[in-house]
């Protein structure tokens, strides 16, 4: 993995910067606005179950993770979750983030830091309402088949890792989710939405985040 700088974004949240791609973790318009934007207002809120099963992939700095937890404690959802990562952060560069201190929760900073802390490869319930299993592992190595409810799928954009955003990748996609599953991305590019369409997503392009004209939410809709 390349060098990671730390960064603030335009909402105050931090974010990492890899110069050598000159790619940013979050959006530069806001990392956490972004966040609740994509993956939340256009993932977990579409989802119509109170137990939900979500598969990140990009687990990177943990914010997703941490919001879907926050929200899980708001709406008593029972979530369970799984972020795949194959060069996780590391301690360093964890202390610097600081969404714990911006996130409106008492218990923010001890969940964020027990989320770091708890092993890879390993169940964990952080709380009553929200288990989480971090794996190390590439997002191509994946074999899931009919297992979570809703993905957020947040790898490193078309322009730097064009692999990630195939055909190839959204049929393991759509297999991994159970029928009438989601998926939310930040991307609109049109490669993009034509993939998840080929491999049998309904696709929903849909106004992005601040900095963003457009994503995209893709729906596995139940056979007739």
């Amino acid at each position: 993995m390349s060098e990671r700088k730390i960064v603030l974004t335009n909402d105050g949240s931090s974010s990492f910067f890899l110069p050598e791609w000159n790619e940013y973790y979050h959006s530069h318009h806001g990392a956490i606005q972004e966040a609740y934007h994509v993956f939340i207002k256009n993932g977990l809120e579409r989802v119509s179950i109170n137990e939900v099963n979500i598969l990140e992939i990009g687990y990177g700095t943990g914010l997703n993770a941490l919001i879907t937890l926050l929200e899980s404690e708001k709406k008593s959802l029972k979530i369970k979750y799984t972020g795949i990562d194959a060069f996780p952060i590391k301690k360093e560069e964890h202390i610097l983030l600081n969404y714990g201190n911006l996130l409106k929760n008492d218990n923010c900073n001890e969940l964020f830091n027990r989320m770091f802390y708890e092993k890879w490869e390993e169940y964990s319930n952080i709380t009553k309402q929200f288990s989480l299993t971090k794996i190390k592992k590439e997002f191509t190595e994946l074999t899931f088949q009919n297992e979570f409810d809703l993905i957020y799928f947040d790898a490193f954009s078309p322009r730097v890792q064009p692999e990630l955003w195939t055909e190839e990748m959204f049929k393991k996609m759509f297999d991994a989710l159970t029928e009438n599953g989601i998926l939310t991305t930040y991307s609109a590019k049109g490669s993009v939405r034509r993939a998840m369409h080929s491999v049998g997503f309904q696709v929903e392009k849909t106004p992005g985040p601040p900095g963003k004209r457009e994503m995209l939410v893709g729906f596995k809709i139940q056979s007739l």
